[in-house]
């Protein structure tokens, strides 16, 4: 008896990883086909709009998620954003941090469930709209595509159109998925995250962060598979 429970207990032990791994794949997989829509979503309104993405407004609360409420009538959603809304809900999205004076503190609720991200788990690459972060950086023009022609991006198979909002930290609810606590001491660079580009194929990359400011504010090195400028 004791043999037989040994051998169930190491079965135990080499299939929880397995089907651990198995079960962050499908929640990957959800997060891949809410991107996929989305992002049909985006490119429906750009065909409605002269080519334009959606521009939230630059006195805009938080634009990168409130291009939801532009575009969700494309993708036949009506109504306030609301966090019964699906399609915007990564499966893994259970926390986030918050963002002010150039400091993240650890936030154990998902960005999902918090109404001034419109209640989103995907954010728009239109950091461009940040007026109030370019006097805090150097006064050089921020990336990001909002208000831009998507025909006139130059590699949209490289540029981010809309992603998880990790991304733009970057931090990671995949890998590594465990919380960071310590703002002063962020492992963020090379976090994976799930990114749809203007071209509309979903991608699960690594994303790159300089030490010191939100990757979005940034291209990453040539190396990196995505950039937020539309040049």
């Amino acid at each position: 008896m004791l043999v037989i429970i040994a051998i169930i207990a190491i079965l135990l032990a080499l299939l929880l990883p397995v089907l651990s791994a198995g079960k962050e794949r499908a929640k990957r997989t959800v997060c891949s086909n809410n991107l996929g829509q989305i992002n049909l979503g985006v490119h429906l309104y750009s065909d409605d709009s002269n080519d334009r993405s959606p521009a939230a407004g630059k006195d805009t609360v938080h634009p990168l998620t409130n291009y939801r409420t532009i575009i969700q009538g494309f993708i036949g959603q009506n109504g306030q954003p609301s966090p019964d809304d699906k399609l915007f809900a990564c499966p893994s999205d259970t926390f986030h941090y918050h963002v002010e004076n150039g400091q993240a503190t650890f936030v154990s609720k998902s960005m999902h469930a918090e109404s001034s991200t419109y209640y989103s788990s995907y954010a728009f690459n239109g950091v461009n709209e940040w007026t109030n972060l370019v006097a805090r950086l150097t006064n050089r023009p921020l990336p990001g595509i909002a208000g831009r022609a998507l025909s006139s991006i130059r590699h949209p198979t490289k540029t981010v159109l809309v992603a998880e909002d990790p991304a733009f930290l970057p931090f990671s609810w995949h890998k590594p998925k465990q919380p960071i606590t310590d703002p002063a001491n962020r492992a963020f660079n090379n976090a994976m995250d799930m990114i749809s580009f203007v071209d509309g194929h979903v991608a699960y990359i690594k994303m790159f962060w300089n030490g010191h400011w939100l990757s979005t504010t940034y291209d990453p090195p040539g190396e990196y598979d995505y950039q937020w400028s539309g040049e």
